[in-house]
């Protein structure tokens, strides 16, 4: 069974950094493309991050471009994100996801499953 649990989450002034991890604890993933979205208060869970099975693409929100990276280790099955030169608006709640499917989307219907999702708070 997929189980995702994010980590990483917490408070940063602006123009820090946070790593954010997301393993599949029940070690059942293969072959899936992963995902990174987040929800801010009042807001719609808004896509942020992909990256194919393989690793090797990657695509991101214009609004990330340049400070958050991707990337993966499927032997460890984690998934992280690497967020650099945080800003007050990427304030919210962050999920991780997984589809069946090695290919990158940024659709979350596309997402079988999800994580519980980890707080990050960038204060001004």
């Amino acid at each position: 069974q997929v189980q995702l649990v994010e980590s990483g989450g917490g408070l940063v002034q602006a123009g820090g950094s946070l790593r954010l991890s997301c393993i599949d604890s029940g070690r059942t993933l293969r072959g899936n493309a992963m995902g990174w979205f987040r929800q801010a208060p009042g807001k719609e869970r808004e896509f942020v991050a992909t990256i194919t099975w393989g690793g090797s693409s990657t695509y991101y929100l214009d609004s990330v471009k340049g400070r958050f990276t991707a990337s993966r280790d499927n032997a460890k099955n984690t998934v992280y994100l690497q967020m650099n030169s945080l800003k007050p608006e990427d304030t919210a709640v962050y999920y991780c996801a997984a589809r069946h499917s090695p290919v990158a989307s940024s659709k979350k219907a596309d997402y079988a499953y999800w994580g519980q999702g980890t707080q990050v708070t960038v204060s001004s």
